[in-house]
């Protein structure tokens, strides 16, 4: 017998109407998940214990939720996970100086326009089920593992980069989640397809992956210049290379994100055309992030993902960079920062100074 959603909606032919709707208010993809614990949200405990979360303390005080969604939302019976794909058609490489950010930051906010989307398949839950319906929605910044839930709601597994995959998609995605007291037919979770390949695994230029399908986020680039507030360990800053804000390599080299074959939704392309970077973050030179003031940075990265980072992190992550690509050409904003008030800049200043002087004195000596 099927479960009842609400009166005279059985549990499958609700679940197909919550999922068109995510589909119409601007979602590529939707599905439906249990809302209980599963083995990789209780994983959580044992990473956590490893001290993979570096500085995320944050992870640790909600842990019970993170672990079981009914801590959010007593009664929730259903998870609805629903993905938005943010790839873009591929753009004409980057000069050798200029800097580079994760593909899903130099746009618009995917928080703000996520969250909009959810909020209307939340006021949508009541009309279809006939009564009033208990929600919270998430986008990435609450106590809830996103990529578990749609990874058991059927949108695609989790590969051994940690990235929820779609087999058509890809794994360029964002996801949200709507708790729910719906009692909601769920989705088949399909089959990992990683198979052997270690592609992220051998590419990742840090060496972030503890083992397969484990990430020690204190080893990511993403985490360092994100996440992190402190110094960039000077061990991992040369493997930084041109990353200025998060990095994409786990994901640029995985064989379900190569073009041959595969082509973006047309639907809701104009969520897409928002969320591309904006032109001074296609390609942002190293001479203009040195010299950007705190309210230059302001404006540059309203709604925008970028200011995760903060100003002075943009820096750090910037002169790290330098270090890594710069020529002497940048020697001057260089020395403002390694002469400036803020040690932590100041110390990244000299670092990458030594690494511009290294280099032009090997260029001089020649072969």
């Amino acid at each position: 017998m099927e479960r009842s959603g609400g009166p005279g909606a059985p549990a499958a032919a609700l679940a197909e109407r919550v999922k068109a709707l995510a589909l119409a208010v601007g979602f590529d993809l939707a599905g439906v998940a249990p809302a209980r614990p599963t083995p990789e949200t209780e994983f959580l405990r044992e990473w956590l214990a490893r001290g993979f979360a570096g500085e995320m303390e944050y992870l640790a005080r909600r842990v019970e939720e993170r672990v079981d969604p009914r801590r959010l939302l007593p009664g929730a019976r259903s998870v609805i996970a629903v993905a938005l794909v943010y790839d873009r058609p591929e753009t004409p490489p980057p000069a050798a100086d200029a800097a580079r950010i994760a593909r899903y930051a130099g746009g618009a906010d995917y928080h703000e326009l996520l969250r909009d989307r959810l909020r209307a398949l939340e006021a949508g839950l009541a009309a279809l089920a006939g009564r009033a319906v208990a929600t919270r929605a998430y986008v990435d910044t609450g106590p809830v593992q996103e990529r578990v839930f749609a990874a058991w709601a059927g949108l695609g597994w989790i590969g051994k980069n940690t990235c929820l995959i779609h087999p058509r998609l890809g794994s360029y995605l964002f996801l949200g989640v709507v708790l729910c007291d719906l009692e909601l037919a769920v989705d088949a979770r399909g089959p990992d397809h990683c198979g052997s390949c270690r592609a992220c695994l051998d590419a990742c230029p840090t060496d972030a992956f503890a083992e397969p399908y484990v990430l020690d986020a204190t080893r990511c680039i993403s985490y360092a210049t994100i996440e992190a507030r402190g110094a960039i360990p000077p061990e991992l800053r040369e493997a930084q290379g041109s990353w200025l804000f998060g990095c994409d390599v786990c994901q640029e080299v995985c064989p379900w994100n190569q073009r041959s074959g595969r082509t973006l939704p047309r639907a809701h392309a104009d969520l897409r055309a928002q969320l591309a970077p904006r032109a001074e973050w296609l390609a942002p030179t190293l001479r203009w992030i040195l010299e950007l003031g705190e309210e230059e940075w302001r404006c540059a990265t309203r709604h925008t993902a970028l200011r995760r980072s903060r100003w002075q992190g943009l820096l750090r992550n910037a002169l790290v960079v330098a270090g890594n690509v710069g020529g002497g050409d940048l020697c001057g904003a260089l020395r403002a920062h390694a002469e400036g008030g803020d040690p932590l800049l100041a110390e990244h200043a000299r670092w990458a100074l030594e690494r511009i002087a290294a280099r032009s004195a090997g260029s001089r000596a020649g072969p």
